[in-house]
C-alpha cells in the first residue's frame, strides 16, 4: 500500500452502491477521502439486485408513500445521469382479480405515475394481452407501466472511477480491522488481504456503510454495540434462456402477495427474480435454494406459454439485503427505507452508519450522509451529484454514440461495440484509444472479449480476478465456456504478476 502515516478528512467503509456513492460524493465537496472494501467492488449485494431502477410499486401496499415518491424522483434524476448503463423499461402486469382488484391496480398506478414528476418515463396504461402472445390465454387483460434498467455493478464500479478522478484513494481487498478515536482523530488499521499487510493511517471521520456488515463492523472494528439492528433478507435470482421475444419486462403476481419479475437480460436470457427469505451466515456465501428455484419456476410457469425447470437455469445469483430492523413480522413487509446514525465525542471524530437503502436511492442516500459529516468540515463545498453525468454518461443515446463507435472503429463487429455502449458508454474510447484493426484487440478470450478489454479493466477499474471481469464489469461469464474462463484466470494473473515486478522494480 501507498498509504501509510497519511491523514485522510474521510475513511468509507464498504465498497457497494452506498459506500462509493459516498466516496464521490465526499471528494467532489472537496474532502480528501479513502474507500475500503475487503473484497472486490460490489462483490455482495450491490452485484446480487434485480438490476432495477424502480419507486417500488409494491410498495404502495405498506403505505411507503414518502419512499415511493422519492424512489420515482431519484428514478428520473439516475437515468438522465447513466444513459449507457441505465435505460426505461415498459412492464406489463398480468391482470389476475382473484388476487388485486382492477381498482386497487389503477388506483396503485396513478399514484406511481403522479407521485413524483416524470420527464423521461411514460405513464401507466390498460392493455388487451390477445392469444398471440407470450402469456398462457386465460390472461386476456393487464397494465402497463415504466421503471427503468440499471447495470448495478458497473454502477458501483464507475462511482468509485469517478470518486478516484475527484482524488479519493480507493483499496479493495482490503479491509478495515480496527478503528479507535484519539485525540479528536480516528486510527484506523488497514489490513492487505491478500498479503496480510497491516497500514495505519488517521482520519478525522468515518462513514460505515458495509451494507451487511453495518452491524459486524461495530462487533470486530470499533468494539462498539451497534445503535441499530438489522435483517438480512436474502433475494434469489435465475437466468434462463430467453422465455418469450418481447421488449417489455413482466411484473406477475402470486398468491402470497408477492411478485416475481421476469426481465429481458444480455439479448439472450430472461432474469427472474426475486424472493424474500431470512438469511443467517456469510452474506458472501448465500445462494439460491431449490425451494426458491421451484418457487419462481412455478410462478413463471403459471403465467407463460413457454414452460420452464430447474434444468433450464444456467445461472443464478442471491443478494443478501440489509434492511433496517422494524420488526415487521414477514420479510415482505420491512421498510426499503434508509437511516443513518451519527455519533461523535465532543463533537470530533464523528462515526456515520449507514443502516438499509436501495439501489435506487443511493444518491440521494450519499448526499444526505455526506451533507451530516460536512458539518465537521466547514469548508466543504456544496451537494452537486444531481447534474452531473456517471463517468461515461456524457452522451446523449445509446444510438448515437453507436454511430460514432461504428465510424471510429468501422473493423469491429457491431455486436461488439452495442455491447462497449451498454457497459462503458463513452469510456470506450479508452479501450480503444490504440486499437487501429482487430488484430489489435489482442486475444479473444471467448465471446468477444478481447485481451484490449481485460488490460482496461485490471488498469482502471480494480478487476483482479477472473469473476470480477465475468460477473461484475461485465456479465460475459454467461457466455465463456469452463476452459476459456480458465484461460482467462491465467491472463489477469499475469497482468497482475507482471504489474507487481514493475512497482518493485
Amino acid at each position: 500500500m501507498t498509504t501509510k502515516h497519511e491523514e485522510y478528512d474521510l475513511v468509507v467503509i464498504g465498497g457497494g452502491v452506498n459506500g462509493t456513492g459516498i466516496a464521490v460524493d465526499a471528494a467532489g465537496r472537496g474532502l480528501k477521502v479513502l474507500l475500503c472494501e475487503k473484497e472486490d467492488l460490489a462483490s455482495a449485494t450491490s452485484s446480487n439486485s434485480s438490476k432495477l431502477i424502480h419507486g417500488g410499486l409494491r410498495y404502495l401496499e405498506h403505505y411507503e408513500f414518502q419512499l415511493v415518491k422519492q424512489a420515482l424522483t431519484e428514478r428520473e434524476i439516475l437515468l438522465q445521469k447513466a444513459p449507457h448503463i441505465m435505460w426505461p423499461m415498459r412492464f406489463i402486469l398480468p391482470h389476475r382479480p382473484h388476487l388485486r382488484p382492477a381498482w386497487m391496480i389503477r388506483m396503485g398506478l396513478f399514484l406511481y405515475d403522479n407521485l413524483a414528476k416524470r420527464k423521461v418515463l411514460k405513464g401507466s396504461c390498460g392493455v388487451k394481452l390477445n392469444s398471440n402472445g407470450p402469456l398462457v390465454s386465460e390472461i386476456t387483460k393487464g397494465f402497463e407501466y415504466s421503471d427503468g434498467w440499471v447495470d448495478d455493478a458497473r454502477l458501483v464500479t464507475l462511482n468509485a472511477v469517478d470518486a478516484q478522478n475527484k482524488g479519493a484513494t480507493i483499496l479493495t481487498r482490503t479491509q478495515c480491522v480496527s478503528a479507535k478515536r484519539s485525540n479528536d482523530d480516528w486510527d484506523i488499521s488497514l489490513e492487505d488481504t491478500l498479503t496480510g499487510d497491516i497500514t495505519n493511517i488517521k482520519a478525522k471521520a468515518i462513514i460505515n456503510a458495509a451494507g451487511p456488515w453495518v452491524k459486524n463492523f461495530f462487533d470486530t472494528a470499533l468494539k462498539k454495540k451497534s445503535p441499530k439492528n438489522i435483517r438480512l433478507i436474502k433475494g434469489s435470482h435465475f437466468v434462463v434462456p430467453k422465455i418469450h421475444n418481447d421488449n417489455q419486462a413482466y411484473i406477475l403476481q402470486n398468491e402470497d402477495k408477492r411478485i416475481v419479475f421476469v426481465l429481458p437480460y444480455e439479448d439472450d436470457y430472461s432474469l427472474v427474480g426475486t424472493t424474500d427469505v431470512e438469511y443467517i451466515g456469510n452474506p458472501l456465501e448465500a445462494k439460491i435454494s431449490e425451494e426458491e428455484t421451484e418457487y419462481l419456476v412455478d410462478i413463471v410457469n403459471k403465467h407463460f406459454k413457454n414452460k420452464i425447470s430447474a434444468a433450464d437455469v444456467v445461472h443464478s445469483f442471491s443478494g443478501v439485503r440489509p434492511l433496517l430492523d422494524d420488526e415487521s413480522s414477514s420479510p415482505d413487509a420491512i421498510t426499503r427505507d434508509y437511516t443513518l446514525e451519527l455519533q461523535d465525542e465532543g463533537g470530533k471524530a464523528p462515526l456515520l452508519s449507514v443502516y438499509g437503502g436501495k439501489i435506487t436511492t443511493y444518491r440521494k442516500l450519499s448526499e444526505s450522509a455526506v451533507t451530516e459529516i460536512c458539518r465537521y468540515f466547514p469548508k466543504a463545498t456544496a451537494p452537486w451529484t444531481k447534474d452531473a453525468p456517471i463517468p461515461g454518461g456524457d452522451f446523449e443515446s445509446q444510438d448515437s454514440l453507436l454511430q460514432k463507435l461504428e465510424v471510429a472503429n468501422p473493423f469491429l463487429p457491431i455486436s461488439l461495440l452495442k455491447r462497449y455502449v451498454r457497459t462503458y458508454g463513452t469510456h470506450s474510447y479508452l479501450i480503444l484509444q490504440d486499437v487501429f484493426s482487430l488484430d489489435d484487440m489482442g486475444e479473444n478470450f471467448g465471446a468477444g472479449l478481447f485481451a484490449q478489454e481485460i488490460n482496461y479493466l485490471v488498469k482502471s477499474e480494480w478487476a483482479m480476478t477472473a469473476d470480477d471481469i465475468l460477473w461484475r464489469r461485465t456479465k460475459m461469464g454467461l457466455r465463456l465456456t469452463p476452459i476459456q474462463k480458465t484461460a482467462l484466470s491465467h491472463y489477469v494473473l499475469s497482468l497482475l504478476n507482471e504489474d507487481k515486478k514493475l512497482r518493485s522494480a
